[in-house]
């Protein structure tokens, strides 16, 4: 039987895009290779390129907060366990690798069931709350940043899987995209779509200065764009930027972002000069944690979402700007490991250890 490998994660891109360079390495080994997620229209269109097998269950969401929404996904979680412990028991993988997200829990408990190794992956500084969950049923936790790697042996510090071809965009392609010249510099302000309105807001309203220095693209997220600004010259806006990001961030000169670990470990490995207005209101604090840590290494300029108006987000990008060169320069002490490769060699130790499931003998 084929080596088999099963990857889940879900409820934001977030939590599925790390996974696409893992899964795109294993299917090129020739391993079989399913993912399971919530059936989220976005996940499959990311996943139907890579050759994996697509599988959908219906799970509830994971809060930190007392609501009565918890007692209806409750039921919903035990739904998607049963849904997970079936799909294994079908799939038979060798492996599992979870990135976190309510729809992991159940899949991770299930794999735990059927004896199967299960290696975790946390982008955060802390653990989200399906990872602080998943933690007992998992064999390794992979962290994102050296400062996570502290609770027990169980963690192992990998980095962030970082798309290659986000490090392989050819700026002319970005601007030929954007419809663009090289008369001015490019900003490029990725939202996102999870509270990005007052970035949306802020940016839109500060476009007639910040177009007199820059052209900007403007990724503001699903069902967010706006009829106002469309057309506007050295102006483009996007819900969402898929095969040609690379070369849109080869493009950019400076980037404004939100403080999710994905986007901050791609502006890093790219020493992209950026300012980060991490998400406040319904966080966490991961966000806030990521941007204060960066702030302090010297990586990256720091914008609270309290303190956000058209006016301080002019001040802070022409700062940037200013300081770009030193920027970049702090940016070099970044030397994170390459995390699909470590990650690659901890699921294939795993795979070794796997019960007589169709994993490599």
């Amino acid at each position: 039987m084929a080596d088999r490998i099963v990857f889940t994660g879900g409820g934001t891109a977030g939590h599925l895009i790390p996974n696409l360079p893992l899964i795109e390495r294993f299917v090129a080994k020739d391993w079989s290779v399913d993912y399971i997620g919530s059936g989220q229209d976005l996940e499959r269109r990311l996943i139907a390129p890579t050759g994996a097998s697509y599988h959908a269950i219906r799970t509830g969401k994971l809060r930190r907060y007392l609501s009565v929404k918890n007692l209806r996904d409750a039921v919903w979680v035990v739904v998607g366990l049963v849904q997970s412990w079936l799909l294994i028991l079908r799939i038979k993988p060798a492996v599992i690798f979870s990135k976190g997200g309510y729809v992991a829990f159940p899949v991770v408990v299930a794999g735990w069931l059927h004896r199967i190794p299960v290696i975790a992956h946390e982008s955060d500084l802390s653990f989200g709350l399906a990872n602080r969950l998943s933690y007992p049923f998992v064999q390794k936790v992979c962290t994102s940043f050296p400062d996570t790697q502290k609770r027990s042996d169980k963690m192992v510090y990998t980095g962030m899987p970082v798309r290659s071809e986000i490090l392989c965009g050819d700026a002319s392609r970005g601007l030929a995209f954007c419809g663009f010249t090289q008369e001015l510099p490019l900003l490029l302000v990725i939202g996102g779509s999870q509270g990005a309105q007052l970035i949306n807001q802020a940016v839109r309203q500060a476009l007639p200065e910040l177009q007199k220095s820059f052209q900007v693209v403007h990724v503001c997220g699903a069902g967010n764009l706006s009829a106002e600004h469309d057309g506007n010259r050295g102006y483009r806006q996007f819900e969402f930027i898929g095969e040609q990001l690379p070369d849109v961030f080869a493009a950019a000169t400076l980037a404004v972002s939100r403080a999710g670990s994905n986007s901050l470990n791609e502006l890093l490995c790219l020493r992209l000069p950026h300012l980060l207005i991490p998400l406040f209101a319904g966080s966490r604090g991961d966000q806030l944690e990521n941007a204060n840590m960066a702030k302090r290494m010297g990586w990256s300029k720091v914008l609270a979402e309290q303190d956000l108006t058209p006016q301080t987000l002019l001040k802070a990008v022409f700062e940037l700007a200013r300081q770009s060169d030193e920027y970049r320069r702090k940016m070099t002490s970044f030397n994170a490991p390459n995390a699909v490769d470590v990650i690659e060699k901890l699921l294939l130790e795993y795979a070794q250890k796997s019960p007589d499931t169709g994993g490599r003998e």
